[in-house]
């Protein structure tokens, strides 16, 4: 069954965005650096949707490059699916989508890419599994994601932890209300400006 895993860049101070979604600097270290990260067919991933190719240190390269081609499926909230507007069908790793949202797809929108809007967190990663096979599940941290650790379907909390200080805005665990317990990290990276940690969830 395939590993479930929440993720997101984040402020030290637990923001993955400002009031007003703007990120920022949380995300200059993607393309700050000397190695290239390359997508599917040669291609550079642009994990940002404005078409630069992501170029980090050489700190970072190797973990971000093996999380990325483990991903078959992104499941993301329709806050984020509509600031980015999906990508415009290609997601930044991964082979498909999962959109959690009330509201289908938009009419006439990419029928070409592997997107799947469903309305509840547990059918969502129910899809996401059935879809990425051996490979895992990336769930982007927020308000959604913060949802499904609440209903218990997150095997690891993956963070790219950025030396800043939001002091306010969307946080990574979004409204979760009750403490979640998590394994010493298994993964401690420190690259340039920014640091890597990934915790298995304790059951």
């Amino acid at each position: 069954m395939s590993t479930v895993i929440m993720h997101s860049v984040m402020s030290v101070d637990g923001f993955i965005a400002d009031e007003n979604d703007e990120v920022g600097t949380l995300h200059d270290w993607y393309f700050d650096g000397d190695v290239p990260i390359g997508g599917g067919g040669g291609d550079e991933y642009d994990h940002s949707g404005t078409g630069g190719g992501v170029r980090v240190s050489k700190a970072s390269a190797e973990y971000v490059r093996s999380t990325w081609e483990q991903i078959g499926t992104i499941v993301m909230g329709r806050t984020l699916f509509d600031l980015v507007n999906g990508w415009e069908g290609r997601p930044p790793t991964g082979d498909h989508v999962v959109v959690v949202s009330h509201r289908p797809k938009p009419e006439g929108w990419h029928p070409e890419a592997s997107y799947h809007f469903v309305d509840d967190v547990t059918a969502a990663i129910g899809k996401a599994r059935e879809l990425a096979g051996d490979r895992s599940v990336a769930v982007n941290a927020g308000d959604v994601g913060g949802q499904i650790l609440a209903a218990g379907l997150v095997d690891e909390v993956a963070m790219d932890v950025v030396p800043v200080v939001f002091g306010s805005g969307k946080r990574f665990f979004g409204r979760v209300d009750r403490q979640h317990l998590l394994e010493d990290p298994h993964v401690v990276i420190q690259g340039e400006r920014v640091l890597h940690l990934r915790y298995k969830v304790r059951r």
